[in-house]
């Protein structure tokens, strides 16, 4: 009984994530996040544009509450939104970003790499993109893009990295795009970047565990 109802949430949880997908795309929507508490639902949800989803006097949010009640059975909800100031260091909204360009026409090419322009530009720290289709030929084909530092394996890639995914649909079929952003380098690898630049030694760093290890003795 208890793996039906665990099994019964993920589900819902899954279908009320792509429902919020598909009805805040056009407010840039980059995730959300569902906790449930004793006395209410609360669902986070990050955008680009929180004023699309709010409406003049909070009237859109409430008839959204309205709606996910009905349909999910979700007996309290209550919606907290969260602005994406820095979109292009959001994995989500670059893969968006690149299947729209796409469907209006654009050159997969230039979109992946003015993606990759952009959220270097905005701070990140690594980009990498993977485009799969049929990209300009009868033949289906995987494309690979990258720029700076990125971890694919291990916790930080796990913990660390944010993923996006989208469709682009157009006349030769759909489009594959995924995304993957470092946004912050692993301490672990700043900790190595620093010792191969002469910031911190080896020796230094031994002695530091030993001085910290006397004071609290």
């Amino acid at each position: 009984m208890i793996e039906r109802k665990i099994i019964k949430n993920n589900i819902n949880k899954l279908k009320l994530e792509e429902y919020l997908e598909k009805e805040f795309s056009r407010a840039g929507y980059s995730r959300c996040e569902i906790q449930h508490t004793p006395l209410a639902t609360r669902i986070i949800v990050w955008v680009q544009r929180p004023g699309l989803i709010i409406g003049r006097s909070g009237k859109t949010i409430d008839a959204l509450t309205e709606t996910v009640k009905k349909m999910f059975g979700i007996e309290n909800p209550q919606f907290e939104i969260q602005e994406v100031t820095n979109p292009f260091t959001d994995a989500q909204i670059v893969a968006d970003y690149i299947a729209s360009m796409i469907q209006r026409g654009g050159n997969y090419k230039k979109a992946c790499y003015t993606a990759m322009q952009n959220c270097m530009d905005a701070g990140a720290v690594g980009i990498a993109i993977r485009i799969s289709g049929k990209l300009g030929g009868a033949m289906g084909r995987t494309e690979k893009f990258s720029a700076g530092y990125l971890k694919f394996a291990g916790a930080p890639a796990d913990e660390a990295v944010q993923k996006g995914y989208a469709r682009a649909e157009v006349k030769l079929g759909t489009i594959g795009i995924q995304v993957r952003i470092l946004n912050k380098m692993p301490e672990d690898v700043e900790l190595a970047k620093k010792i191969s630049e002469g910031v911190v030694s080896g020796d230094n760093k031994e002695e530091s565990a030993k001085g910290n290890d006397g004071e609290g003795s």
